[in-house]
């Protein structure tokens, strides 16, 4: 199992969610609000005047073999609208409850 990393500007929240969903991949837990800023460009997601867009981030657990669809699924959506970002990061679930 792997655990995926979602972080992305909050216009792509209901496609993210709509993705994961026709994947198969039911459980996640959501951060609507988050702040920060990518480290390569795009514009930063700090909630101020200068900055008003916020981010938000998904975290989900997923099975092996459905990593490399979510995330190419994701890599779409970025080259669609590179200056919102999106980010993702995969790691190993060594254990669960």
């Amino acid at each position: 199992m792997k655990a995926i990393m979602i972080t992305f500007d909050q216009a792509h929240y209901n496609r993210i969610v709509d993705m994961l969903e026709r994947n198969n991949c039911r459980g996640y837990t959501s951060w609507p609000q988050v702040q920060g800023r990518g480290s390569r460009n795009g514009e930063p997601h700090y909630g101020s005047h200068a900055w008003p867009s916020m981010a938000s981030a998904i975290l989900t657990m997923v099975e092996d073999s459905r990593v490399d669809t979510v995330l190419s699924r994701l890599k779409e959506m970025d080259d669609e609208r590179p200056k919102l970002g999106l980010r993702a990061f995969v790691w190993d679930v060594e254990k669960t409850i």
